[in-house]
C-alpha cells in the first residue's frame, strides 16, 4: 500500500506543477494533464523537456530587443513609414482607427509605404523568382527555412549559393534543426567548404537539453542584397513542386517584396541568425537605401518567443472582428484558439461571409482530425468550409473585405500563434488583394464543399478521434 501512497503523491505533485506553470493557457493545461493521466511518469518527463520555459522565453526576448535597438534608428530614418490613418491609400481604412492603432503598436515593424509586391502561386513561380534573384546577387544572400531538403530543387539552391560564395558574395543560411533534421551532413559540409556560413536553429538534441525544443523556427525568408525579399508558405523541397506521388499537387502561396519592407525581413533574419550562431551583425550595408518605384503599403509582422506580443494572432482577431462583408481564409491546419474561434463565429452570425479552405487530403492525420472537430460547430453559426481536392493546399492566406490581405508562414492554429517563430506580410493595396481574391476563387473551383447535414452524420468512431485530437491540439 505504501507504494500507492507515494505514487499518488508523485501524481499530485506533477499535476500541480503543470497547473501552476501553465495557468496562462487552460487548453494547453488540459492537454498536458491528459498526457500525464495516460503516462504518469513519462508524460511529466516529456513535459519538462518539451513544454515552454518562460525564463528561456524572456532571455530570447531580451536578445532580440537589444539587437533591434541597435538597428532601429538607422532603419526608421531611411524608411517611408505610414504614421497616420489619413496617409493610408486604401479608402476602406477611413474609419478603422482601432485596427490602424493596433497594427502600428503591435510590432517593431511599422507599415511602410515604398514597396512593390508580387504574389507567387505555387512552387514553380516562387522558386523561379528566388533563384533568379540569387543569381543576380552582388553583396549578400540571406536564406532561412523551416524545411530545406537536399533533393533536386535543394541542390539547385546549393549550386547557386556555392557559386556566389566563391565569387565573393556573403552567403548566410539558417535552417530549423527539427524541420530540416534529414538534411545530410555532406550537403551542409559542401556549403561550408565553399564559404557559405550555415547554422541550424536549435538542433533537437541541444534544444532538448536546453529545454527549448518547442521553439521551432517556421519562417521562410530570402533576402538578396537588402533590396528584394521573399516570404510565404513554401519551403525548399521537391514536394513543393508536386513531385511526391503520395501528396500530389502542392498548392501554396509565396510573396516577393521589393522596397522598405525588406528592411524588416532583413532585421528578422539577423535576429534569428544571432540566436542560431551567437553572432551579432549590424553592418549598415545590409540596409541599403531604396529607390521607390511603387508605393504599395506593406507591414511585416513577426511573432514568436522573441516577441513581446502575439502579434499575428492579435492582428487576425482584430481584422476578423472589423470585417463587414467577407472573411476568406486558406489554411492547411485549422486549430483556432478560443478568441479566433469566437471572432469567426461572431462574424458569421453577424452576416459576414466567412469561407475557409482546408485540405481534403492532409499531410498530418492527427492535425486533420483536430481541424475537423471545429467544423460542425462553426457551420451551425454560418461559416462555410471547403476541402481542397486537387492535391494538398498549404497556402496561408487571409482576405478581409477589400481592407487587407495577409500572406505568410503562420497557419491558423495555436502552434503558429503562440509557440513558433512566424512571419506574415499584411497587404493593404488593391492590386495584391484582388490577386489573392482571384486565387481564392479559383481554388474554390476545385474544392468540395462540406455540407452540414452530411458532415454531422459522420461515423461515431471518427467523432471520437476528433475529440481526442482536439484535446491534444494545443500541443500539435
Amino acid at each position: 500500500m505504501l507504494w500507492l501512497v507515494f505514487a499518488l503523491i508523485a501524481f499530485i505533485f506533477q499535476s500541480a506543477t503543470i497547473l501552476i506553470l501553465e495557468f496562462r493557457n487552460p487548453s494547453k493545461t488540459v492537454a498536458w494533464l491528459f498526457i500525464l493521466f495516460c503516462f504518469p511518469i513519462i508524460g511529466f518527463v516529456v513535459y519538462y523537456f518539451v513544454a515552454q520555459d518562460y525564463k528561456k522565453r524572456k532571455k530570447v526576448r531580451r536578445r532580440g530587443t537589444r539587437l533591434f535597438q541597435e538597428m532601429k534608428s538607422r532603419i526608421w530614418n531611411q524608411t517611408d513609414i505610414v504614421k497616420s490613418l489619413k496617409n493610408m491609400h486604401n479608402p476602406e481604412f477611413e474609419h478603422q482607427e482601432r485596427l490602424f492603432n493596433l497594427l502600428t503598436h503591435l510590432s517593431e515593424s511599422p507599415i511602410t509605404g515604398c514597396n512593390s509586391t508580387q504574389v507567387l502561386t505555387n512552387g514553380e513561380e516562387a522558386f523561379s523568382e528566388i533563384l533568379k534573384a540569387m543569381e543576380q546577387a552582388t553583396h549578400h544572400i540571406h536564406i532561412e527555412y523551416y524545411i530545406f531538403r537536399g533533393d533536386e530543387i535543394g541542390t539547385k539552391f546549393q549550386e547557386i549559393m556555392i557559386r556566389k560564395a566563391q565569387a565573393g558574395v556573403k552567403v548566410r543560411m539558417v535552417c530549423d534543426g527539427l524541420g530540416s533534421y534529414y538534411l545530410k551532413n555532406r550537403f551542409v559540409k559542401e556549403l561550408r567548404e565553399a564559404g557559405v556560413e550555415f547554422h541550424f536553429f536549435l538542433p533537437p538534441l541541444i534544444a532538448t537539453i536546453d529545454r527549448r525544443v518547442n521553439y521551432r523556427n517556421h519562417r521562410k525568408i530570402v533576402v538578396v542584397d537588402g533590396h528584394v525579399g521573399f516570404l510565404g508558405g513554401i519551403n525548399v523541397g521537391d514536394d513543393y513542386l508536386g513531385r511526391y506521388p503520395k501528396i500530389g499537387f502542392w498548392r501554396d502561396t509565396h510573396l516577393k517584396v521589393e522596397g522598405d519592407a525588406v528592411y524588416f525581413l532583413q532585421h528578422t533574419f539577423l535576429a534569428d541568425w544571432r540566436l542560431a550562431s551567437g553572432e551579432r551583425i549590424t553592418d549598415p550595408e545590409l540596409f541599403p537605401e531604396h529607390t521607390c518605384t511603387r508605393d504599395e503599403q506593406v507591414q511585416i509582422l513577426t511573432s514568436g518567443p522573441d516577441q513581446h506580443w502575439d502579434a499575428i494572432q492579435e492582428m487576425c482577431f482584430e481584422a476578423i472582428a472589423v470585417a463587414k462583408k467577407r472573411v476568406w481564409i486558406t489554411t492547411p491546419y485549422f486549430i483556432p484558439d478560443a478568441s479566433i474561434y469566437t471572432a469567426l463565429k461572431t462574424a458569421a452570425v453577424s452576416g459576414v461571409e466567412v469561407k475557409i479552405i482546408i485540405p481534403y487530403k492532409s499531410d498530418s492525420k492527427l492535425v486533420h482530425l483536430a481541424s475537423l472537430s471545429y467544423v460542425e460547430e462553426l457551420m451551425h453559426a454560418g461559416v462555410k468550409f471547403y476541402q481542397y481536392t486537387q492535391g494538398f493546399v498549404h497556402a496561408k492566406v487571409m482576405i478581409i473585405d477589400d481592407l487587407l490581405a495577409t500572406v505568410g508562414t503562420a497557419n491558423l492554429d495555436m502552434r503558429s500563434f503562440f509557440y513558433n517563430f512566424e512571419m506574415t506580410a499584411v497587404l493593404f493595396d488593391k492590386t495584391p488583394i484582388e490577386r489573392l481574391s482571384s486565387d481564392f476563387e479559383n481554388d474554390l473551383q476545385v474544392c468540395r464543399p462540406i455540407f452540414l447535414r452530411e458532415f454531422s452524420h459522420r461515423p461515431r468512431l471518427q467523432k471520437g478521434a476528433e475529440i481526442l485530437a482536439r484535446m491534444l491540439s494545443p500541443l500539435l
